[in-house]
């Protein structure tokens, strides 16, 4: 019943196909010329996907350097036996300044009082603090505005302490590459980089372009580009799938825990918002629930897969359980559920696919969103 592939104290898990991250990586790295640089983003633990063994697929694929998000998620990747170079994409408080520097991770830095606590510190123990300096180009979220971007490098480059590794800025409309709004970041941008130069300062590494960027917009893709999503094998937007196909790397499994057949008119799960109709309902539990990202707004909304069939979700999706209608025929179904029958909330059995971006829409979000939330509680099989 159970197999090598499956975790030995929960009947639910979430599937890492390395295979396909592997191509999808390759899939990137491909999109970029021999002296530009591959960026992988590997925030929230690889979207989900687990950060230590995603990194290793990655860097083996071609990855040049890695994003985070959290001081916290550099120094986890650094521990799993990192080397590559690690980007913060924010400023950290500086109280974060000695873990920066021990563990060789550099940050964004956009306000003059982060960079010289930096380079101060970076003095003092003998080091070089490097940075990427943002550019707010127009999502307004972060960064040095990019009028004052030449201003700004004057204002900290006399420290001997630092040193401008890159500098980026992040799109806000990439999805829509000949939109006015994207096309007055890039001209930003440009502008920006190009009024470094002229200054004689070094930008370093130049960096724009995220998923949808980098796929729809290769005049913009510099020094380097940034790959998030699609790594893990979801598309940012419609646009970017007929583009650059990739394969998905998350799927969620679950085993039957528990079988019953409740008699007519009898309710399932908290609130009873589903009732056993005129017909023989075989009602099946899976060990999955909202705390493991499943949301519960999808309760009785959504399917999952069963022998290569779709059946209903049915009652409230509940913290950690969630319940299932195997048959609703007045006859005894031909395919009856054991306990340890084998049921996938997201992915491939045989014809059959459930994807993120079915459950995302149902939910009214985004599949980012939802490859986060399964990757919180959910042990992580790589097969």
């Amino acid at each position: 019943m159970q197999t090598l592939h499956e975790p030995p104290t929960r009947w639910a898990w979430a599937e890492i196909d390395t295979g396909a991250l592997r191509r999808n990586t390759r899939a990137f790295k491909s999109l970029v010329g021999p002296r530009q640089r591959l960026c992988c983003v590997v925030k929230a633990d690889a979207y989900g996907h687990g950060v230590a063994n995603c990194a290793k697929v990655m860097h083996a694929a071609g990855a040049d350097m890695f994003a985070v998000a959290t001081v916290l998620e550099g120094v986890a990747l650094r521990e799993a036996g990192q080397k590559l170079p690690i980007l913060l994409l924010s400023e950290p408080p500086q109280g974060a300044i000695d873990t920066l520097l021990e563990y060789d991770i550099m940050p964004s830095v956009y306000s003059p009082e982060f960079a010289w606590a930096y380079g101060e510190r970076a003095a003092a123990l003998g080091r070089v603090g490097k940075y990427h300096i943002a550019i707010n180009t127009g999502m307004n979220r972060i960064g040095v505005h990019c009028t004052e971007v030449v201003d700004f490098r004057r204002s900290v480059d006399f420290h001997a302490g630092l040193e401008c590794n890159g500098t980026f800025t992040h799109f806000a409309t990439a999805d829509d590459p000949d939109g006015w709004d994207h096309q007055l970041q890039c001209k930003r941008f440009t502008e920006a980089i190009s009024a470094l130069r002229e200054a004689g300062f070094d930008p370093g590494i130049v960096h724009c372009d995220n998923t949808p960027g980098s796929v729809l917009n290769p005049a913009m893709h510099f020094d380097m580009i940034r790959a998030g999503i699609g790594l893990y094998g979801l598309q940012p937007c419609e646009r970017t799938a007929s583009v650059l196909p990739l394969e998905p790397v998350m799927s969620i499994r679950a085993r039957v825990t528990h079988t019953c057949y409740p008699a007519m008119g009898e309710g399932v799960g908290y609130g009873f918002t589903y009732r056993v109709p005129r017909t023989r309902v075989e009602v099946c539990t899976l060990p999955i629930g909202y705390a493991d990202g499943l949301p519960r707004v999808l309760s009785n909304r959504m399917d999952v897969l069963f022998r290569g069939e779709r059946i209903r979700q049915i009652g409230n999706i509940c913290m950690d359980q969630c319940m299932v209608a195997v048959s609703e025929t007045s006859l005894r179904p031909t395919q009856e559920a054991e306990v340890g029958d084998l049921m996938t909330i997201v992915g491939r059995d045989g014809d059959a696919q459930i994807t993120l971006d079915e459950l995302a829409r149902a939910c009214g979000t985004i599949n980012y969103e939802l490859a986060c939330g399964f990757g919180m509680r959910l042990e992580k099989i790589y097969v």
